[in-house]
């Protein structure tokens, strides 16, 4: 895996259009990028087809990356999963089924990390004090790209207790994380 510094170079030679750069970039976060949606979408043929739609924005939209909002692989990440979770809503198939077995574990997040970094074991640690119900709520909303209805389905609760909830979830994540 390449670094952030290594990934801010390629993107900024992507906005020039260097093809070799985007190339480059494309090998180096294919796989992570590929992980993310097909965990959302669960079929294989079409997240190849979503990630080439995202790699298609982050071509035409790496000028306008800055490095002083987001890491790197955070933009790309945040580009693949949006593509992901936009053909997850409109697509009916796609749908989570709320009253099946849900596995949300913050073990798998930290295997899943191909690069563990100070900001993920921040972000795990504050995870890791949220109460279970709490945890998963932000989990399935955030990591599993589910909607207010299904998470109310999910957690038998009106589609406007569950916004608050999630809400109150966050913002005492946020004092927990800091500025």
């Amino acid at each position: 895996m390449l670094t952030a510094g290594e990934l801010i170079w390629l993107i900024a030679a992507v906005a020039r259009r260097d093809e070799t750069a985007f190339e480059r970039l494309y090998a180096a976060t294919r796989d992570r990028l590929y992980g993310i949606v097909l965990r959302i979408l669960g079929k294989p043929e079409i997240a190849e087809r979503v990630l080439v739609e995202a790699y298609l924005q982050i071509w035409r939209s790496a000028a306008t990356f800055d490095p002083k909002g987001a890491t790197p692989m955070t933009w790309m990440v945040a580009i693949a999963r949006d593509r992901a979770l936009d053909l997850a809503r409109r697509t009916p198939q796609f749908a989570p089924d709320p009253s099946g077995p849900v596995e949300v574990s913050l073990d798998a997040l930290d295997q899943a990390a191909s690069e563990v970094t100070d900001e993920l074991r921040h972000l795990l640690s504050c995870l890791a004090r949220l109460d279970d119900a709490q945890r998963q709520l932000v989990l399935l909303a955030y990591s599993g790209g589910w909607n207010r209805d299904q998470l109310a389905a999910r957690f038998a609760q009106p589609a406007q207790a569950v916004k608050e909830s999630l809400r109150q979830t966050l913002l005492q994540m946020r004092a927990t994380l800091g500025p």
